[in-house]
């Protein structure tokens, strides 16, 4: 079958146009991407100046961000809030694709359309009203909402289920309904399926579902910067505030700001190299004797 496809894209485009293409993704790829690390080991003119390559090297521009941004607070906040954020809706949405995929029961069909409708509901849309009932909350319950890290964490958690939940309905639709059959002859209980059966086989499922979640809290800066405080802020929002407080400015530290946007993307890298195996299907394949 791959020869197949590989014949059929080599009738579409000839080995020359096909060497073009690839060249011109490779460059609209790599080329922000490479100018964004030249530039953090650049000195300010240097950039300022526009040049690609770096006049002579900085690497303590690394150094001075801990410092000069306060990034580190920001990154502790982030990991927690999203990292929670992730592993919190991966189980969650294991547990309620199960009940959904596995079972009957009225009002199955109505709550699987419910969370594809969710998903078209705009972000912004709701940043008014989440915050005006956290607001109302803490003001009821003589608790601080607004500016902690429950806050967020909340905001994360709705906005990340729905998603999560119907990524794994849809993962748990793909496994065989022969191993939780053969579980039940033998005597097995819905837990025991879930735990035994159905978790092992559904990493794939789980990791997308926490990559999504994690993505959302990390790169999120629209609830952050309404929801949280100085002490409370995370990486995106202090990143942004960064930012802003070097327009207008006689020479923008322009080498810190690309190290720092460097530093708060490479948790995101890390996390896709270390999980990317599972991110494969394949793991069910041989299930079923």
């Amino acid at each position: 079958m791959t020869t197949a496809r590989s014949d059929e894209v080599a009738r579409m485009l000839p080995r020359p146009l096909r060497a073009v293409v690839l060249v011109l993704l490779l460059v609209l790829v790599l080329g922000p991407v490479l100018y964004v690390i030249f530039a953090s080991v650049s000195p300010d003119l240097s950039v300022a100046a526009g040049h690609f390559l770096p006049s002579r090297f900085e690497p303590a521009n690394y150094v001075h961000i801990w410092s000069t941004v306060d990034l580190g607070e920001g990154l502790v906040n982030s990991l927690i809030v999203a990292g929670s954020v992730a592993v919190l809706c991966a189980f969650v949405s294991l547990l309620a694709a199960y009940v959904l995929v596995a079972f009957a029961f009225k009002g199955r069909l109505l709550i699987l359309r419910g969370l594809l409708a969710l998903q078209s509901v705009p972000g912004t849309l709701l940043l008014l009203p989440v915050f005006v009932l956290f607001s109302s909350i803490g003001s009821t319950l003589g608790v601080t909402v607004i500016g902690t890290r429950w806050a967020l964490f909340l905001t994360y958690l709705t906005f990340g289920l729905p998603f999560s939940t119907w990524v794994m309905v849809t993962y748990l639709r793909g496994l065989p309904r022969e191993l939780d059959e053969a579980a039940r002859v033998d005597g097995a209980s819905s837990w025991t399926v879930l735990t035994r059966i159905v978790l092992p086989l559904s990493w794939p499922g789980l990791i997308v579902s926490a990559i999504f979640a994690f993505l959302l809290g990390w790169n999120d800066v629209l609830f952050a910067s309404v929801m949280t405080n100085p002490e409370t802020r995370t990486a995106a929002v202090t990143l942004q505030v960064f930012g802003a407080t070097q327009e207008g400015g006689a020479l923008p530290l322009y080498g810190q700001l690309m190290a720092a946007a460097l530093v708060c993307a490479a948790p995101v890298v890390a996390l896709y190299l270390i999980f990317q195996r599972y991110l494969m299907s394949g793991l069910t394949s041989g299930g079923v004797k």
